[in-house]
């Protein structure tokens, strides 16, 4: 008999991570604390994409790759982000290294389904 699965993490974890980098261009917009009104979004943000992110976890995902895929997509949708509502510049440096960070992120995935699946061949 087989267990029930468990609802997809992916769900939760793409909303963590729109949540996550709004809140971080709502930190920016704010400009410290001269623009208060922009804080609520970051404190709703912040709060919601790691409540979503224990979810993600909950769910089964390797806190390892729940991580590093939250944070990898963050940054780079932070980088363009800001350049589109803030005129901040990438320089080509800068654009090697999110591409550097994007196959990072594949890498760790398609590592852990090859030690997911090795496990249960040993099982």
């Amino acid at each position: 008999m087989t267990a029930p699965s468990r609802p997809s993490a992916w769900p939760p974890l793409l909303i963590a991570i729109v949540l996550e980098v709004t809140a971080t261009l709502s930190l920016r917009a704010a400009e410290g604390f001269t623009h208060p009104l922009w804080l609520i979004p970051v404190v709703i943000g912040y709060t919601g994409s790691l409540w979503l992110l224990a979810i993600v976890l909950d769910r089964g995902m390797p806190v390892g790759v729940a991580y590093g895929i939250w944070a990898a997509i963050g940054v780079v949708l932070t980088a363009v982000m800001g350049t589109v509502l803030f005129g901040e510049l990438l320089g080509p440096v800068q654009i090697v290294g999110i591409g550097a960070i994007v196959v990072g992120v594949l890498l760790v995935e398609l590592g852990s389904h090859k030690r997911e699946t090795s496990a249960e061949v040993g099982a």
